[in-house]
């Protein structure tokens, strides 16, 4: 990765990590496995994270922003909760349909957090933070409406991580 900078690198093994712990887990997914995917060296890549559990906060705090930004964009200059609700609820299928491992690393920190760890808890609790205030400014600050986005967006969620269309919800 010769001339590439080491915050361009850092991207790169962020991106790679997501997508070996969006199928694989926390616990099933090694660094080897990660370093390989990015074409770095493991001894590397603990140049730029100190162990695993950081390289999985990363890929965990990247995947919330990049969801949070997916709907702030859609939202922005959208005037009109119903309208803005559209345009966020479209960009985000456009992005779990792109990138499904975005919404299948946000799966494995919810499992992570399930299996007791505390640090992890708290950057998952953070991250549906961020995403929730973003979507709740955007629907007008509106409990109601942001309560069945959020509703609406899990189904989906989890009717697209069995493999079913979204509509199969209706």
């Amino acid at each position: 990765m010769g001339g590439v900078s080491a915050r361009e690198r850092r991207e790169s093994v962020i991106r790679a990590a997501i997508a070996e712990f969006a199928i694989t887990g926390y616990r099933g997914t090694t660094t080897a496995a990660i370093a390989e995917r990015v074409g770095v060296t493991q001894p590397y890549l603990f140049r730029l994270f100190p162990d695993k559990k950081a390289i999985f906060v990363a890929a965990l705090v990247r995947s919330a922003e990049d969801t949070r930004l997916a709907f702030e964009r859609a939202a922005d200059g959208v005037e009109g909760g119903e309208r803005a609700r559209q345009a966020m609820a479209d960009a985000y299928a456009q992005l779990i349909s792109t990138y499904p491992e975005t919404l299948l690393m946000q799966m494995q920190g919810y499992v992570t957090v399930a299996q007791g760890d505390d640090l992890i808890g708290e950057v998952v609790r953070a991250g549906w933070t961020s995403i929730r205030e973003a979507v709740h400014l955007s629907l007008g600050a509106d409990a109601e409406k942001t309560a069945g986005f959020f509703a609406c967006g899990m189904l989906g969620n989890t009717l697209t991580a069995i493999g079913l269309p979204v509509d199969a919800g209706r």
